[in-house]
């Protein structure tokens, strides 16, 4: 049950929202509030999607090969049924948009999360133990620089679908992406946190909670890890931009999502077979959504990255 105290606390910390500089700066940058609104919808019509898509492009019982392959309702030959089209299989592509927008947001902030805890992690160990464990740390993160994140995904993946027997690697798809893709994005985290944490390690209330006996971890999650959190979270707003890319890169080569269960890259690659043949719509559209998102996730996260630099006020 919820307290008159909790009513007062959320009402505080709206006001505080409210009359807070970023929520100033947002209200004064166009472009900002507009990519956040269009993140906000796509986020929404993902969440909605068995709700208002018109069909369920997972069921086959849905789909109708007597549907397929007809454009979008606008043209001649179109039906308001589908009204972006269908495609070769009579899936149509709005629904496999909203649905396959799903899978692109979990899989993005799904990688975002495990890149970011293991940067965190690595990142802490590094800066406060310094030493022979900052210098092992770091140079595992080197060297997994220097090789593309593409092709280190594209290693990991191939390695991973070996491992599994057949029937499993459809099911654990969205997984090995994850992993893949996290291998080298939690680099950039821990650079970015050991930076912080060799600055915050000599100040007087680290020294002073070392002093009292307080546990390493405790110091690193308690007191350090607070206090990068500004830039960690800028950079995750950008990198979710960049993890639905290199999924759906990875689709698009066909050792991302099947194409059972697919995201926005493997309806562009299905999609891309058939463009040559007159159906455009089956491509175009999939790829327009996924430059939209990327792009709402990307502005969004320039004007964060300028908003949370004082040298920038």
């Amino acid at each position: 049950m919820t307290t008159p105290l909790a009513f007062a606390d959320k009402a505080s910390f709206l006001a505080r929202l409210r009359d807070s500089d970023l929520w100033w700066g947002l209200k004064r940058s166009p472009l900002a509030l507009g990519s956040g609104v269009m993140l906000m919808v796509v986020v929404l019509l993902a969440i909605l999607a068995p709700l208002i898509a018109p069909q369920n492009p997972y069921d086959l019982a849905q789909l109708d090969l007597m549907n397929s392959e007809l454009p979008p309702a606008w043209l001649s030959d179109g039906m308001a049924t589908y009204p972006l089209g269908t495609d070769n299989q009579g899936r149509d592509v709005l629904s496999a948009i909203l649905y396959g927008s799903r899978i692109s947001l979990i899989i993005g902030a799904a990688t975002v999360i495990v890149s970011l805890s293991i940067g965190i992690l690595v990142g802490l160990s590094a800066g406060y133990f310094g030493g022979w464990v900052d210098n092992f740390l770091m140079r595992i993160g080197d060297t997994l620089l220097s090789i593309p994140t593409i092709l280190v995904a594209i290693l990991v993946t191939a390695v991973f679908r070996q491992l599994l027997p057949i029937g499993l690697r459809e099911t654990f798809s969205a997984v090995i992406l994850v992993l893949a893709i996290s291998m080298t994005n939690w680099v950039q985290y821990a650079r970015m946190v050991r930076a912080s944490t060799l600055v915050e390690r000599r100040k007087e209330y680290v020294q002073a909670a070392r002093l009292i006996g307080v546990k390493p971890l405790r110091i690193m999650l308690g007191h350090i890890l607070p206090n990068t959190l500004t830039p960690i979270f800028v950079t995750a707003t950008l990198n979710l931009g960049l993890a639905i890319l290199i999924e759906a890169t990875l689709s698009f080569l066909g050792i991302g999502m099947p194409p059972t269960e697919p995201s926005l890259g493997t309806l562009i690659r299905i999609g891309n077979q058939y463009l040559f043949s007159g159906q455009w719509w089956v491509v175009v559209f999939p790829a327009a959504y996924l430059s939209l998102v990327v792009l709402a996730v990307n502005l969004l996260g320039d004007w964060l990255r300028d908003a949370f630099n004082p040298k920038l006020q």
